[in-house]
C-alpha cells in the first residue's frame, strides 16, 4: 500500500493531535501557532516533494485517495489558506482561551479539505466535508461570549447539519441504484459507469442528485442555499471568516467538480441548464444584495456568493478548458477574499469597526492597509492586470466556446458573468472611496496604526499572490489546465 499519497494528511493530523499535549508544556500562544505554521509548511513541502520525484500519481488503498496533480493542486491552496490564516491568528487570538484548541481544530478543518481534494469515492468526500464542517462549527464559535459568534455558531450548526442528512440521503439513494446496474459502488468511476445504464429508474436518480445539490449548495453557498453566509461571515471571529471563504467554501467546488463531471457526466444534458442558470441566479443575488450593505464583513460574504455564481459556470459548462478557469479562479479568490477578511481582522486588532463608514480616511492612518484592501477588491472586480482579471477571461470564454460549438444558451453565462462584474465595482469602489476620498470623521483619531507584523505578514502574503498570478498569469493557467486533465483523466 502506497502511503505516499496520504502523507500530507498524517502529517496535518499528527500536529492536529501534539498541539493540546505541547500547550500543556509550553502556555506561549505564539509557539502553538509557529508549531501549528511548521505542521502546514510540513505538509506542503510533502505535497511539493511528491511531485519533485517525479513518480506520477500516487495511489493508496486500491485508488480510495490519490495524489495527482488535481488533487496535488487544491491541497497546496487549501494549505496556503491554512497557512496565512494561522499566521494571522497570532496576534488575532493570542489573549484567547483554548488557543490550542484554536489551531488544532483549523488543522482538522484542513486535513478534511485534503481528503476531498484526494477522494476518488463518494463517501469518502462525505467524511472528509464532515471533518471540516464539525472543526468549522466550533471555531465560528469560538468566543462563547460573542452573542454574534454564538448565534452565527448555531446557525451554520443547523443548517449544516441539515445539508449533511441531505447529502448523506443522497449518497444512500446512489450507493442502491448502481446495486440496480451491478455491484454497488460509492466510487465516482463506478458510479458514472452506473448512471449511464439507469435509464429505468431516472425519478430516483434525480432525487439523488437534488439531495446532493443542496447538500453541496450550502457548503458553497449557492441560492437558494446561501442564507446562511451573511450571518456565518458577519458572526465569526474575521480569521476564521477568512477560513471559511477561502477554504471550505473551494473544498465544496471540488465535491461538485468530482460529483458532477465524473460521477454523473452521463446525464450531463439533464443537469447542465438547471446549474446554468443556478450560476446566474446566484452571482446576481449576491452582487445585487452587496450593493447596499453597511457591514464590511456581511458585504464580502455576498460578494462571495456572488463568486461563487462565477465558479459554477465551469461546472456547467464541463469542459476541459471551463474547469480550467473554474479552478483558475478558485486559486485567485482563495488569495482576494482570505487576503479582504485578514485585512478586516488587522483592522479590527487595532480598534478599526466593521462598518464600511469605519474605513473612512484610512489612507492617512495606515496607506499599507489601504493599498492592500484597493487591491483585493479590484482584484475581485476583476480589474487588470490583478489576479481576478486573469482567472475572469479564462473562465467567462469557456462558456463563449461552448456556446459557439452548439450549446448557444452557454454565451449567456459570459454576458452574465461581466454584467455582474460591472455590477460588482461599484461596491468595491465604494470602500476604496470611503479609503482614500472621504475625511477622517470629526474626532476620530489620525494618529498611524501600528500594525500587527504577523497579520502584516499575513496580508502583504496574499498581495503579492494576487499581483503575481495577475502579472504572469499563463504560469498559474498552466497548473490548472493540468489539474483538469488529471480530473477527467
Amino acid at each position: 500500500m502506497d502511503y505516499s499519497a496520504i502523507y500530507p494528511e498524517i502529517i496535518l493530523a499528527l500536529f492536529a493531535i501534539a498541539i493540546p499535549a505541547v500547550s500543556m508544556l509550553v502556555k506561549d500562544s505564539k509557539f502553538l501557532a509557529a508549531v501549528s505554521l511548521a505542521g502546514v509548511g510540513l505538509s506542503m513541502l510533502a505535497v511539493i516533494m511528491h511531485f519533485v520525484d517525479g513518480s506520477g500519481p500516487a495511489v493508496f488503498d486500491n485508488g480510495l485517495l490519490v495524489l495527482d496533480d488535481f488533487s496535488g493542486l487544491f491541497m497546496m491552496v487549501f494549505l496556503s489558506v491554512a497557512f496565512i490564516v494561522i499566521l494571522a491568528s497570532a496576534k488575532f487570538v493570542e489573549n484567547d482561551k483554548h488557543v490550542a484548541e484554536y489551531y488544532t481544530l483549523i488543522l482538522l478543518a484542513t486535513v478534511g479539505m485534503l481528503l476531498v481534494a484526494a477522494s476518488t469515492d463518494l463517501f469518502v468526500l462525505y467524511i472528509g466535508i464532515e471533518i471540516t464542517s464539525i472543526s468549522s462549527y466550533a471555531l465560528v464559535g469560538f468566543r462563547k461570549k460573542d452573542i454574534k459568534g454564538a448565534e452565527a455558531a448555531t446557525k451554520y450548526f443547523i443548517f449544516g447539519g441539515l445539508s449533511s442528512a441531505f447529502t448523506l440521503f443522497g449518497i444512500s439513494l446512489i450507493y442502491g441504484l448502481t446495486g440496480l446496474a451491478g455491484d454497488p459502488t460509492t466510487s465516482f468511476e463506478g458510479i458514472g459507469t452506473a448512471v449511464a445504464t439507469l435509464g429505468d429508474y431516472q425519478e430516483m436518480l434525480w432525487a439523488a442528485l437534488v439531495m446532493v445539490i443542496v447538500g453541496f449548495g450550502f457548503k458553497v453557498a449557492m441560492v437558494p442555499f446561501h442564507a446562511w453566509a451573511p450571518d456565518v461571515y458577519e458572526g465569526a471571529p474575521s480569521t476564521i471568516t477568512s477560513l471559511l471563504a477561502a477554504g471550505s467554501k473551494k473544498m465544496g467546488f471540488v465535491a461538485m467538480f468530482k460529483f458532477f463531471l465524473l460521477a454523473m457526466v452521463a446525464i450531463k444534458a439533464d443537469w447542465e441548464i438547471v446549474v446554468g442558470i443556478l450560476a446566474i441566479i446566484t452571482m446576481t443575488i449576491g452582487n445585487l444584495a452587496a450593493l447596499n450593505q453597511t457591514n464590511i464583513k456581511r458585504m464580502l460574504a455576498y460578494s462571495s456568493i456572488a463568486q461563487a455564481g462565477y465558479i459554477l459556470i465551469a461546472i456547467a459548462v464541463g469542459t476541459e478548458y471551463a474547469v480550467t478557469g473554474g479552478i483558475f479562479h478558485i486559486l485567485t479568490h482563495a488569495f482576494m477574499k482570505g487576503g479582504a477578511f485578514i485585512v478586516v481582522a488587522t483592522l479590527a486588532t487595532v480598534a478599526i469597526g466593521e462598518r464600511i463608514a469605519d474605513y473612512k480616511g484610512l489612507a492617512k492612518r495606515s496607506n499599507f492597509m489601504a493599498f492592500s484592501m484597493t487591491v483585493l477588491l479590484f482584484s475581485l472586480a476583476g480589474i487588470p492586470p490583478l489576479a481576478g482579471f486573469a482567472s475572469k477571461v479564462v473562465l467567462f470564454s469557456s462558456p463563449i466556446q461552448g456556446g459557439v460549438s452548439g450549446a448557444d444558451w452557454m454565451i449567456w453565462l459570459a454576458v452574465a458573468g461581466i454584467i455582474n462584474s460591472a455590477i460588482s465595482l461599484y461596491y468595491y469602489a465604494r470602500v476604496v472611496k470611503y479609503m482614500y476620498v472621504d475625511e477622517l470623521d470629526e474626532g476620530a483619531s489620525a494618529e498611524k496604526l501600528k500594525l500587527p507584523r504577523s497579520m502584516a505578514a499575513a496580508v502583504a502574503i496574499c498581495v503579492v499572490a494576487v499581483i503575481a498570478i495577475g502579472v504572469y498569469p499563463q504560469l498559474f493557467v498552466d497548473f490548472c489546465r493540468e489539474a483538469a486533465t488529471a480530473l477527467f483523466a
